[in-house]
């Protein structure tokens, strides 16, 4: 069977100022294009349809041509809701939209029950995790204590139970939102750090064929079974490195696995520059990025007037400007926010603790804060939920 493996289309995302809308509509064409040249038998969508909860309508009728052309080419599709999605109404429908070959799975409980396609070497189970926030499902999976890798490991036991029920043979793909130990994040992904730690390992999926993955927006291999696709599109300039692809995967009848990437369109290339503003207007090496979106940093140790206005000059699509002069790690005026570059919330905790009183927090305070954090974190989640 072969199948197509993608994630985090965002719908409704733009980029710094620039809409996306147009595209993301490019990428549409590019899958649907891609099924029907490359004969695809299924495809996955691992999470993130849209950007937020509540999608501007432009998102939503994009989304709602996708389905609609998917379904035209008769090409079944398994589609789960991610941390931007809201479940419920990505959900909405999903009992009506499976008779068109669309089956979306975005209830929790559901976990166990997967969509059953067929090829001539026999059935493929497909099991849908949707976004499992530990807070919101640490009863209906009967965990004590909420975390990642206890929910996905009880949603999995059920996967796996369920898959020793079938015929001997039967083949099994598992779509899932998660942070798996291993995948390299970028600055463009919401933090689901809730519970303590964010990442599971790549074990908890054990047992089945081949585990397609959501939430990280680079392209990568965790094991020959365990995959993300990445997003098709960049949304920080933290991705101009990354190569934006598909994977189109051969699931032979013994359940062993063949990948290919599949190039996506890129609208336009990214480019991070660095140096004094005098040096990036005058540097020729500079000239092939100036039909790209640019971030530039200037390093000078006075801030120039007028920067942007002189920098679009030569670099028209730049987006972000971003000071960080040139100066000594110990200097007084290096910024607080480069100072905390790279800290959690919970380390920044700590340290403040230890320049108040002289000491850092014992392992018995340590656990305070960390629970005040993911308490905190969890209303968050919850508040987003019932909007």
């Amino acid at each position: 069977m072969r199948l197509l493996h993608t994630s985090d289309w965002h719908l409704g995302r733009a980029f710094h100022r620039v809409n996306m809308l147009d595209a993301q509509a490019g990428f549409i064409d590019h899958l649907v294009t891609t099924v029907r040249e490359r004969e695809v038998d299924a495809v996955i969508v691992s999470g993130d349809v849209y950007d937020r909860a509540v999608p501007p309508l432009a998102a939503v009728e994009l989304f709602d041509q996708a389905l609609h052309r998917l379904a035209d080419l008769g090409a079944p599709t398994v589609m789960i809701s991610g941390n931007h999605d809201s479940a419920r109404r990505l959900g909405v429908g999903a009992g009506l939209i499976d008779r068109a070959g669309i089956h979306l799975r975005t209830e929790p409980s559901a976990c166990g029950t997967p969509v059953v396609l067929a090829d001539r070497h026999g059935e493929v189970a497909f099991y849908g995790l949707p976004y499992l926030e530990p807070a919101l499902v640490k009863d209906e999976f009967a965990v004590e204590k909420a975390g990642h890798e206890a929910v996905l490991s009880a949603a999995m036991d059920r996967v796996r139970a369920d898959l020793a029920a079938r015929a001997p043979g039967t083949r099994s793909v598992v779509l899932a939102h998660a942070f798996v130990t291993g995948g390299e994040a970028s600055d463009s992904e919401r933090d689901i750090t809730v519970g303590g730690v964010a990442a599971v390992p790549a074990g908890v999926f054990a047992g089945v064929d081949y585990t397609a993955l959501g939430h990280l927006h680079g392209c990568q291999t965790i094991t020959e079974r365990v995959r993300y696709s990445g997003s098709p599109l960049a949304y920080s300039f933290s991705e101009a490195d990354h190569r934006k692809t598909m994977w189109l995967v051969d699931l032979d009848a013994d359940g062993a696995v063949a990948a290919e990437r599949i190039d996506c369109p890129a609208p336009r290339p990214l480019a991070r520059i660095r140096g004094e503003l005098a040096e990036l207007l005058a540097d020729p090496s500079l000239a092939r990025y100036e039909d790209a979106w640019v971030e530039a940093t200037l390093t000078d140790a006075v801030r120039p007037a007028d920067p942007m206005a002189r920098l679009t000059e030569r670099f028209p699509h730049t987006l972000s400007l971003v000071f960080d002069p040139d100066r000594a790690p110990d200097d007084p005026d290096v910024s607080y926010a480069r100072r905390l570059a790279g800290r959690s919330d919970q380390q920044i905790a700590e340290d403040f603790v230890a320049h108040v009183r002289g000491a850092g927090p014992d392992e018995d305070e340590q656990g305070v804060l960390r629970d005040a954090f993911d308490t905190v974190r969890a209303d968050t989640v919850v508040r987003e939920v019932a909007r």
